[in-house]
């Protein structure tokens, strides 16, 4: 059974911050690439990963928008895209920003939402069907099921 994931836009942040470094999110990455978990890619994911690299002066010096580009069409080539969501989302999380992840893992049939957001992480055991974990936990998970 292939394994359904979809990682949080700030753990694809810190994937960009640092892509050649052997952290957890880099060998997440690297495991997404060499198909050992289908990765999911809404495009409200991808809005929010674009919109949040170029609107923050911060990330936007040490991203470079070629990386950024590359990076968005790696992920829309090699990953599953999700339909978009036209109805209104529940809300859910403390912060409702967070609302279309859950809604997306859901309607994608996602196994695992990998993320460093605790608003999110606290859920844990609460959605169906869903493991909330962060990259060191999800690294646990492919080291223990290859």
């Amino acid at each position: 059974m292939t394994r359904r994931v979809l990682v949080d836009t700030n753990v694809l942040i810190s994937y960009l911050l640092r892509p050649d470094t052997s952290g957890t999110v880099q060998a997440i990455l690297r495991a997404f690439l060499e198909d050992r978990f289908t990765l999911l890619v809404p495009g409200a994911l991808l809005q929010e990963l674009l919109v949040t690299v170029r609107g923050r002066r911060r990330l936007a010096k040490r991203i470079p928008h070629q990386d950024l580009a590359n990076f968005i069409a790696v992920l829309e080539e090699f990953g599953e895209g999700v339909g978009e969501i036209s109805e209104p989302i529940p809300k859910v999380t403390r912060d409702p920003k967070d609302d279309y992840l859950l809604a997306y893992a859901l309607v994608g049939e996602a196994d695992y939402l990998i993320t460093g957001d605790k608003d999110l992480l606290e859920l844990q055991g609460q959605v169906a069907g869903l493991d909330i974990l962060t990259p060191a936990q999800f690294i646990d998970v492919l080291a223990s099921n290859p």
